[in-house]
């Protein structure tokens, strides 16, 4: 067996991107025909250097993953660049690409949805069931997961207060989906707007996303996962979706693997805005793990309602929202009674630098970019104006797909 591994010795990432037709930009579902050419087989995942390919719920999806977990998060955007090109290349003779962002601008996902029919297929079709997973929330959503390791129930136990009360205002920093069917949305984050009540039907799958306070596995056990199983039992006679991954809350413990899985962030333009904004909230985490601004019951005291209501804000607004709770501000380390979720990210970012002075060198740009002009959702929508048509929005999202290709941030 293998030893456990400790909180913040290794990182896990997953990197979901939609499959487009190359001139339409359109949906083209053709994930199980990629990963056919790829591996001769009919596979649902394969291994391609450091990375693996993995299949999703729906076949324009695509999933990108470090199979075995690094200590540097530093040493992954080019492991992903290289690997997105490699697809990029192989869709080219499908007449496809890779579309980056969280949410696709136009997908109608009740007429377009076509769900993965081959392996597990049974899983998808019982969530189709019971869901519906031809809707927003279900079939047009990219994410990055941050999977955070733990050893033992100690160590839970400090990591979940951590990422619980980090998670309310990463869609400030991350939101990338402001438009869904041709439309702004008045969402900077309208993945997760849906995401909120995408398994709503059995509340205790979901909760209000931001996780209750627990204590041990245990405890997460009884009270989480037993009473979410029980629940679905009524729906789910044949016991299909009684596992785990069946919690969907915005961060979500892996008991097989002993992590904790960070959900809540968008898929940004290119691998290294998305790993430059993992490695802040890994540095956030830490510095709240380490209780270096509040000790662990106080954190645990924070409300889940009043986490929810932060997080509701910041994914109207984004880096614009406003908090006006001062305790919260208080718990990670700002003395401000009001202040906007950009100016918070300042104050995490600019600790964690204080800190780790030999990390001032990375994730500058793209950090500087999220900060100075809005995260990727803003930008968008300072690109696109007040023109929605579908022209414009083809001209805006194929400079995101050259952005994805090439590796470079997206300046609006």
């Amino acid at each position: 067996m293998m030893d456990a591994l400790h909180a913040f010795s290794v990182f896990g990432v997953e990197l979901e991107y939609m499959i487009v037709d190359r001139e339409s930009l359109s949906i083209l579902p053709v994930a199980d025909e990629l990963l056919h050419r790829l591996s001769g087989t009919q596979a649902s995942e394969i291994r391609h250097g450091t990375l693996a390919w993995s299949n999703e719920l729906a076949l324009h999806l695509l999933e990108l993953k470090n199979v075995t977990p690094t200590r540097e998060v530093e040493s992954l955007p080019a492991a992903f660049q290289n690997e997105i090109q490699q697809i990029n290349h192989l869709l080219e003779s499908m007449n496809g690409m890779l579309m980056p962002t969280g949410m696709h601008p136009w997908m109608n996902p009740a007429a377009e949805t076509r769900l993965w029919p081959h392996k597990d297929a049974d899983i998808y079709l019982a969530y189709d069931r019971i869901f519906n997973c031809k809707q927003h929330g279900w079939a047009n959503l990219q994410s990055m997961h941050l999977n955070l390791p733990f050893a033992d129930d100690y160590e839970f136990e400090r990591l979940h207060a951590a990422v619980r009360l980090l998670l309310p205002i990463l869609p400030a920093l991350a939101a990338s989906s402001p438009i869904s069917e041709g439309n702004n949305t008045g969402f900077m984050n309208f993945r997760m707007e849906n995401y909120r009540t995408h398994q709503i039907r059995v509340p205790s799958t979901i909760g209000r996303v931001i996780p209750e306070t627990v204590t041990s596995r245990a405890g997460y056990e009884a009270e989480i996962l037993s009473p979410m199983y029980r629940d679905i039992a009524v729906l789910d006679e044949k016991g299909i979706l009684q596992h785990e991954w069946l919690n969907v809350r915005g961060a979500v413990p892996r008991f097989d693997r002993n992590a904790i899985e960070i959900r809540v962030i968008d898929t940004q333009e290119c691998p290294q805005a998305n790993l430059a904004i993992a490695a802040v909230t890994i540095d956030a985490v830490r510095a709240l793990y380490d209780e270096t601004y509040a000790p662990l019951a106080e954190q645990q005291a924070m409300s889940t309602d009043e986490l929810a209501t932060i997080m509701h804000a910041c994914i109207c607004d984004a880096e614009q929202a406003i908090i006006e709770n001062a305790e919260y501000l208080r718990l990670l380390g700002l003395p401000a009674g009001r202040c906007e979720g950009r100016d918070l990210w300042r104050h995490l970012i600019g600790a964690a630098m204080r800190s780790q002075p030999e990390q001032r060198g990375m994730r500058q740009n793209e950090l500087r970019i999220i900060l100075e002009h809005g995260p990727l959702a803003r930008r968008i929508l300072r690109a696109l104006g007040s023109d929605f048509s579908r022209g414009q929005l083809r001209s805006v999202y194929r400079e995101l797909c050259d952005c994805l290709e090439e590796g470079r941030m997206f300046q609006g």
